[in-house]
C-alpha cells in the first residue's frame, strides 16, 4: 500500500498557500496602507486591492481614505454583498470619509465572476458617488473594478470625469 505524505496532501498545501497569502496581505498593510503612504497612481493599489478582495466569494464593497496629498488614512470593507451584487449607499461612503476626516476616497469592489468590466450598475455608482461627496467637498479619486487579472480602474477608461462632477 502506498504511503501518503501529509506535506503533500492538497488540504496541506492549501493550508500552506493560505498562510502565504495571509502573510503577504499583511506585509501589504504595514507596507501600502501604513497611515502617511502616498497614492499617486492606480499601481499604487491594485495588487493590495486583488489580494484583499479578490478571494471574496461574494461581492464586496471598499474604500481607501486618504487625506489631502493623498496619503491613506484607512482602508475599510464597507458592505458585504451576495455572489453578485454589494449595494452601497453614497450617504454610508460620506459618513466614513466624514468619520475619517478624509479629503479624497478610493472605492473598490469585486466581481466574484472574475470578469472586471464595469456594469451600467458600476457607471451609475461612481457618478452617484463623486457627486454626492463633491457636494462634502470629498474627492473620488477612482473605482477599481477587482476579477481575474489586474484590477480595471474606471478612472483609467476615460467614461467618467472624476475631477469635475455634473
Amino acid at each position: 500500500m502506498a504511503t501518503v505524505h501529509t506535506l503533500d496532501h492538497p488540504s496541506t498545501i492549501r493550508a500552506r498557500e493560505d498562510d502565504i497569502i495571509t502573510e503577504a496581505k499583511a506585509i501589504l498593510d504595514r507596507r501600502l496602507f501604513s497611515r502617511g503612504r502616498d497614492l499617486h497612481s492606480p499601481d499604487d493599489v491594485c495588487d493590495y486591492l486583488k489580494l484583499k478582495l479578490a478571494p471574496e466569494p461574494n461581492e464586496v464593497f471598499a474604500a481607501i481614505f486618504v487625506d489631502t496629498p493623498h496619503r491613506v488614512i484607512a482602508f475599510e470593507v464597507l458592505q458585504y454583498g451576495t455572489i453578485d451584487a454589494a449595494s452601497i449607499s453614497p450617504r454610508h461612503v460620506a459618513q466614513r470619509c466624514l468619520a475619517h476626516n478624509a479629503a479624497a476616497v478610493i472605492v473598490a469592489h469585486n466581481h466574484p465572476s472574475g470578469n472586471p468590466e464595469p456594469s451600467p450598475a458600476d457607471y451609475r455608482l461612481t457618478e452617484r458617488l463623486r457627486d454626492a461627496l463633491a457636494l462634502l467637498e470629498i474627492r473620488l479619486l477612482d473605482h477599481f473594478i477587482v476579477g481575474k487579472g489586474l484590477p480595471l480602474s474606471i478612472a483609467e477608461t476615460g467614461c467618467i470625469n472624476f475631477s469635475t462632477p455634473k
